[in-house]
């Protein structure tokens, strides 16, 4: 590794800690802390991450040039200050809670990453700080395909910044417009989470999901559109806009809402996390994302007239509105659009090593892009068969190997046309939010009540939750209408007519209320009652193995896609090691379990797996 640039970047002290290796530009390997400690969204330094990335680089602490931080303590501390002095004396308790923490610690950031990093080994190298915004316009920008794009990142807020409008190109990333502090779309959206009933930095998509439930021409649903910008965010022409701070606690850090003055506007009272679904959450789920859909296509038209670019590149927590992000690759103001994988805190790690990288490198003619990181987000531990057969014997002697991949995959296609639902443990771990292939759990989407058995009884979450679909890249457009392929699930698509029922039956919170919904299509699991799914168009250049799975399953089923969520139970992550996998098997519902070349089997009654299946094989 001698006279080589490597380059490490870290996300830590929000949620999602995470950490980023860059050797010469090309990125080599990003974790997030969660996959290590098994903290669902952990926040702490990332110390097993950075031991994870330096190990599969083959690297000690020592070979390290740069570590780079994701964000400026500094200019944070001063928002909070001032944020505090605007709001007093209501910031008061806010301030007197958050200053201990950022005197004993966040003021003195760079002396406190040295010390933990001298955790890890003998540590001697500079340390710089990147801005928040930059990190997430970085992340999105040198991973994607283009050479310039216009770059819109969105999410609650870095140091002052809530919002920015970017332009990408050879000589760097250009910030043409921003939104700051309190006035943050990314709150706003959190706000209405909060009042819907959902935790806040992880009940977001929770509120996206429940949406369709709710019909956006219903007049209660246009009621609280009008309500939502009439008393708490004024929306101009140009897609910037003003929250009404006197409806929001959130600048003083105690709460998101006042909520007595919602109750008064919207005319019901908050939900209470983990009570009864109502119909009210509902519609307030519907009319959050129409307001949220308004505002980003007037962003995303904005930010066309400034470049005057066909690209689109986006990152930020928002990003990640998958339902958003279809609305606007539907108005075709871009003509490509690449949505960074992992748009949450966790790619900022990424981003920053990957803004150091390229500031390091203005003086090379040469415009270098992370090649390897265009089509995958594979970055996270592998493990081998031998490691997975010393996993398995902790926990149990039933188990049977198959070195032969073809006839694993037949085995596999087989349990699934039966109505079992399988564990699927491949490759290296991804990187974000989602479960592409390699750490997923895996089903038959004909199957009427699979949806139900899936929320249910393996991952133990809200029945109201849909599920996503896996299909062959190639055969995409046979199912959806699919205008370009979504590797990373981060697009809605819609199933095509053929496929769903003529005489659909009506969603209705009874249904809802019983942990699934009406089945009105031929892929009931994968369809949500709007008849969209969160593709992901699966390759076999940037997942072999799930592809080689999803042509046999073709061959046996006549259909090349399969229901596919992340390998976890509620309120778990992602499930990192062969030992995680193993202990969610054991603890679920789940039929069977794939790790690498060997498979188990669920001591269950076969009557168990009996479901109704939807689609005949004639």
């Amino acid at each position: 590794m001698n006279g080589r640039t490597v380059i490490l970047g870290i996300s830590a002290f929000y949620h999602d800690s995470a950490a980023a290796l860059l050797v010469d530009g090309e990125l080599v390997a990003a974790a997030q802390e969660e996959r290590f400690s098994r903290i669902k969204h952990d926040a702490t330094f990332p110390i097993q991450a950075i031991r994870y990335v330096l190990a599969e680089a083959g690297l000690t602490i020592k070979e390290l040039n740069k570590v780079i931080f994701y964000e400026k303590p500094f200019l944070k501390f001063e928002r909070l200050l001032e944020t505090y002095h605007a709001f007093a004396p209501s910031g008061f308790p806010g301030f007197r809670r958050a200053m201990p923490l950022w005197i004993k610690e966040k003021l003195f950031m760079k002396r406190n990453l040295k010390g933990w990093m001298q955790q890890i080994g003998d540590f001697d190298c500079p340390i710089a700080f990147s801005q928040h915004h930059l990190s997430h316009a970085a992340s999105a920008f040198y991973p994607s395909p283009f050479k310039e794009s216009a770059i819109l990142v969105a999410d609650g807020v870095g140091e002052w910044t809530t919002l920015s409008l970017a332009r990408g190109s050879h000589e760097g990333i250009e910030i043409l417009s921003e939104q700051r502090f309190p006035h943050s779309l990314g709150l706003l959206y959190s706000s209405l989470t909060f009042y819907a009933g959902f935790r806040v930095n992880s009940g977001e998509y929770k509120l996206m999901g429940l949406a369709p439930y709710a019909d956006p021409k219903d007049p209660a649903v246009r009621k609280l559109v009008d309500q939502i910008k009439t008393h708490l965010i004024d929306i101009r022409e140009d897609g910037s806009f003003l929250l009404n701070m006197r409806f929001f606690k959130f600048a003083t850090g105690l709460q998101m809402t006042h909520d007595s003055k919602w109750e008064k506007i919207f005319g019901f009272a908050r939900r209470e996390f983990d009570s009864e679904m109502t119909k009210e959450s509902m519609q307030l789920a519907m009319a959050s994302q129409l307001v949220l859909e308004e505002v980003m296509l007037k962003l995303v038209d904005t930010l066309r007239k400034l470049t005057g670019s066909e690209n689109l590149c986006m990152a930020g927590g928002v990003a990640l509105n998958c339902v958003c992000n279809s609305s606007i690759l539907k108005s075709k103001t871009f003509k490509n659009i690449w949505v960074q994988p992992a748009s949450g805190d966790a790619g900022g790690a990424l981003g920053a090593a990957l803004a150091a990288w390229h500031l390091s490198t203005t003086q090379n003619t040469a415009f270098h892009k992370s090649s390897n990181y265009k089509h995958t987000t594979f970055l996270g531990p592998s493990y081998s068969d031998l490691q997975c057969q010393i996993a398995i014997k902790k926990f149990t002697s039933h188990y049977a190997f198959y070195p032969d991949f073809g006839l694993l995959c037949q085995k596999v296609g087989g349990w699934l046309r039966e109505g079992k639902v399988v564990g699927w443990f491949q490759g290296r771990m991804e990187f974000g939010p989602r479960a592409l292939g390699n750490r997923s759990i895996l089903a038959d989407p004909t199957f009427s009540d699979m949806q139900r058995k899936v929320n249910i009884m393996v991952k133990k979450r809200e029945g109201f939750r849909p599920f996503a679909p896996c299909v062959l890249e190639e055969e995409a457009c046979d199912y959806f209408d699919c205008p370009m392929p979504s590797p990373f699930m981060l697009f809605t698509y819609s199933l095509l007519e053929k496929y769903r029922n003529p005489i659909k039956p009506l969603s209705n919170l009874d249904k809802l209320l019983e942990g699934g919904f009406d089945s009105h299509s031929c892929f009931p699991a994968i369809t949500h009652v709007d008849d969209s799914s969160r593709v992901q168009t699966v390759s076999s250049r940037e997942n072999p193995k799930l592809h080689a799975l999803l042509k046999t399953y073709k061959g046996i089923s006549g259909h090349g896609l399969l229901l596919n969520t992340s390998f976890n139970q509620r309120g778990e992550p992602i499930v990192c090691s062969p030992e995680d996998a193993l202990r969610c098997f054991f603890s679920t519902g789940l039929d069977a379990l794939v790790l690498g070349s060997y498979v188990i089997e669920a001591d269950r009654n076969p009557q168990d797996n009996i479901l109704k299946n939807n689609f005949p094989l004639d």
